[in-house]
């Protein structure tokens, strides 16, 4: 909770950019995720660091819980509110502060979304890769270490965030590396709170590693006659060191929904979605070689998209995949979850997988970023059947300790929030108390995100 002597300062810091009304409150209380509205007590809109920096030297003094918030489209309850407190959107702070086109990086504040800030590059022959599907913002994208459909070529957010700034839970406000592009300098900080949730700090400006645009791109699909075929075929693409920007698997379910949404007339069969970048040669000798990975590995109608137009097409279609499956499913209630294992494992993992979920009666369709081995189940409980929600909670488990037991992780790419935390044990063992550790000294007092990633603070 808020005491009234937290509120009055805030107002004083912010007038009206302090809002407590129904709305403002109820909309920042709702995850795309499975989870209960937790509507925090206070929302707080700064526009400048030094603004974050008194947000929380107010909150810490009233020992007041703090939350960032970015999109809104974390899908584990990242942004939450279940302690109350008061939520810091960042969607004022949505400045691109500098291109720096020759050294290929770009300074922006934490609400500029990934596609603001590709809009802003256009003109420079260069762009910011790591595409997760949604607009997220920038600032959430380093919170939850994003990666997305082109993280197999260009890497998470891991590997493209060179520095930060960053505000401690006391109000400190601190920077973190620097536009070289790499440093030897003592503990790598950037990289501590790049997927650190919010737990550790508030981001309040990122400094990103940009691309050149390609001279071309081509996109196809092609489809296979089972799962098992396509994963092989992802798996000796990788092994074979072709530079695929994209690889992306789905599912005959999901052939069908998109069928049903986009009029896609996919074959309904199990398909791999693909994407190469690089000079037009280039380009062609990877679509040639991959091209006869595909027949070996007995795939089938080949559909290229050449145009820009039709390109966009279908990673829409494939973006909006979660949103669609949803709308084509009433009276469901989605519980969509991730795991990332080693491509060595990838066929095993989604094969066991597919199997539980055909043997469990819930609809359950599978896609992923699985040149990184990466993917995704949309499970789809009935609405209020709780027989349905058991199952579809047991079948998410069972993913996330096959993925363990695989030498993988229980999440790629979503993050572990509120909905993973019983995982990290398992994962990380004795590790797990050490990031506990590291929460205590940054954050003593706990009131940075507090009931996320770690137990007992």
């Amino acid at each position: 909770m808020v005491d009234d002597a937290a509120i009055t300062a805030l107002r004083a810091l912010l007038g009206d950019r302090l809002s407590t009304g129904a709305s403002d409150l109820a909309l920042h209380g709702r995850s795309e995720g499975v989870f209960q509205d937790m509507p925090p007590d206070a929302v707080a809109y700064p526009c400048a660091t030094g603004e974050v920096a008194a947000i929380l030297r107010i909150c810490a003094e009233h020992g007041v819980p703090v939350v960032g918030w970015g999109a809104g489209t974390s899908l584990e309850g990242h942004a939450l509110a279940p302690r109350g407190g008061v939520t810091v959107d960042f969607s004022r702070m949505d400045r691109v502060l500098r291109v720096a086109q020759e050294d290929m990086y770009a300074v922006v504040q934490p609400g500029v979304t990934r596609e603001a800030l590709n809009t802003e590059l256009r003109a420079t022959g260069l762009f910011f890769p790591v595409d997760p599907g949604a607009n997220a913002s920038l600032g959430g994208m380093a919170s939850t270490r994003a990666s997305g459909t082109t993280a197999v070529r260009y890497g998470t957010m891991r590997a493209n965030v060179l520095a930060l700034e960053v505000v401690l839970a006391d109000g400190r406000v601190i920077r973190t590396g620097s536009a070289a592009p790499k440093s030897s300098t003592g503990y790598d900080l950037t990289a501590l709170f790049v997927g650190a949730e919010g737990t550790l700090g508030l981001i309040t400006e990122l400094t990103l590693r940009l691309q050149g645009q390609p001279e071309a791109i081509s996109a196809a699909t092609c489809a296979f006659p089972d799962m098992a075929a396509a994963v092989a075929a992802v798996t000796a693409t990788i092994q074979s060191g072709i530079p695929m920007a994209r690889i992306e698997f789905l599912d005959a379910a999901f052939a069908a929904i998109f069928n049903r949404q986009s009029n896609a007339s996919l074959p309904e069969a199990p398909h791999l979605m693909v994407e190469f970048h690089g000079s037009a040669r280039g380009v062609a000798e990877q679509a040639e070689a991959f091209g006869e990975i595909v027949a070996e590995a007995g795939g089938s109608d080949f559909r290229w998209a050449l145009r820009a137009e039709d390109r966009a097409a279908l990673w829409k279609m494939r973006h909006n995949a979660y949103y669609t499956a949803r709308a084509l499913y009433p009276g469901t209630d989605p519980l969509t979850t991730d795991v990332c294992v080693p491509i060595s494992c990838l066929a095993q993992a989604v094969e066991e997988t597919a199997a539980e979920i055909a043997a469990s009666g819930i609809p359950g369709p599978i896609l992923g970023h699985v040149g990184d081995g990466n993917f995704h189940a949309l499970l789809m409980p009935r609405k209020g059947d709780r027989d349905d929600w058991a199952r579809a909670k047991a079948l998410a488990a069972a993913m996330a300790e096959r993925a363990l037991r695989l030498g993988g992780t229980v999440s790629g790419e979503h993050g572990i929030g509120m909905g993973k935390t019983g995982y990290m044990q398992a994962e990380h063992g004795a590790g797990w108390a050490v990031m506990s550790q590291v929460k205590r000294a940054l954050d003593p007092n706990g009131i940075l995100n507090p009931g996320k990633l770690l137990s007992g603070d």
